[in-house]
């Protein structure tokens, strides 16, 4: 009698049992399935869970045979892991809007004939010298070693030598005019002290169209700029606007450029800056936001000698548009980076920072072109 109890409770829980794995079997397949829908589109689960269901209810009939039912829990866990993992999705740039080449911009370098020698041969040997055609020097003074080195590339805009904001404004209406009888896409101003990724400042604007109002670049302020609006009759009115500063670098798209024509070409330039008696970059961002009420698309890529250059890592170095250097709070400010020459041959880092994104170049030790 005892054993045939016994022999009875072991059948009854050896059912049990089954039951149990054939109901956590279809739930398992009821998540699979679900996960079937949204990666492979409707239905593709539904058709196949009975079938997948069977299949393993037949072989939950002989656990035993395949290990013990301990082994099968642990094929059953491996099995609710891989389902439960997210679906991979590639690991792709997205679409660009448009696709352009460097040959769609207009870089212009603003510099000052006295630093000819000491910033901008530095610009000739490594950026610029990958990108002379894409690449316009306004300066104040005749350089004919210049002109041998970039051609008719080298505009003598004729504007004094000092560093007041009328003779740069002077200079930012030169390059504005120029941009726009180039016919290019975009135009991207920088100073003789930065250093231009053109490569991945190429991919960046690839992803806006030139002809939507598009002004980018950052901001020196974390505040809009206040300033006063000179109106004439002595009447004033005070405006406020964001701007991207001149020393990291801005870009502005042909659509927008033409929109800034009536307060940009030709003198109107100088009208505007004075209106407002600010620098060229504030006055350009004057004119987009203030009067065009475009808002500035702000970029941590671009980078000035105004914010801690230390903070950018060599694993990043290829991502960033421009590039600086200078003095930040009374010390010497530049990239972090044991590269191909010390500080006392490389002080800019520039020379340094070109081997790195561009181990072919010819002067790059041996070393890191390998």
């Amino acid at each position: 009698m005892l054993k045939s109890n016994a022999k009875k409770a072991v059948i009854s829980a050896s059912s049990a049992a089954c039951v149990c794995l054939l109901l956590l079997l279809v739930a398992v397949q009821h998540h699979r399935s679900q996960v079937q829908n949204e990666t492979h589109g409707p239905g593709a689960g539904t058709r196949s869970i009975l079938q997948d269901a069977a299949q393993e209810a037949a072989d939950a009939a002989q656990p035993v045979k395949k290990g013990g039912f301990s082994a099968y829990f642990s094929k059953l866990t491996r099995e609710k892991r891989e389902v439960e993992k997210p679906p991979r999705s590639p690991a792709t740039d997205p679409a660009p809007a448009e696709d352009i080449s460097a040959d769609d911009i207009f870089i212009a370098v603003k510099t000052t004939k006295k630093f000819h020698q000491s910033r901008l041969n530095l610009l000739l040997d490594t950026w610029i010298s990958r990108n002379k055609q894409q690449t316009y020097v306004f300066t104040d003074g005749e350089d004919e070693e210049l002109k041998k080195k970039i051609g008719s590339h080298a505009i003598n805009t004729n504007c004094s030598a000092a560093h007041s904001r009328q003779a740069l404004s002077c200079k930012m209406a030169v390059e504005y005019d120029k941009f726009i009888e180039s016919g290019k896409k975009w135009f991207c101003h920088v100073d003789d002290d930065n250093y231009v990724n053109v490569r991945t400042l190429v991919k960046f604007l690839s992803q806006y169209p030139h002809t939507h109002d598009m002004y980018i670049g950052k901001p020196s302020l974390d505040r809009p700029i206040e300033a006063t609006e000179r109106l004439g009759d002595n009447k004033m009115k005070p405006v406020n606007f964001w701007f991207a500063t001149g020393g990291a670098g801005f870009c502005v798209s042909r659509g927008l450029a033409l929109k800034m024509s009536p307060w940009a070409s030709g003198g109107h330039f100088m009208n505007t800056a004075e209106k407002i008696r600010l620098p060229d970059d504030c006055t350009i961002g004057y004119i987009i936001e203030s009067v065009l009420g475009v808002s500035l698309t702000r970029s941590n890529l671009f980078h000035s000698h105004l914010e801690n250059l230390q903070l950018v890592s060599r694993s990043e170095l290829h991502k960033q548009i421009t590039l600086s250097y200078g003095m930040f709070e009374n010390k010497s400010n530049i990239i972090s980076l044991k590269g191909a020459f010390s500080v006392e041959e490389d002080p800019s880092r520039f020379k340094s920072v070109h081997c790195l994104l561009y181990p072919d170049t010819q002067w790059c030790p041996p070393q890191v072109a390998s």
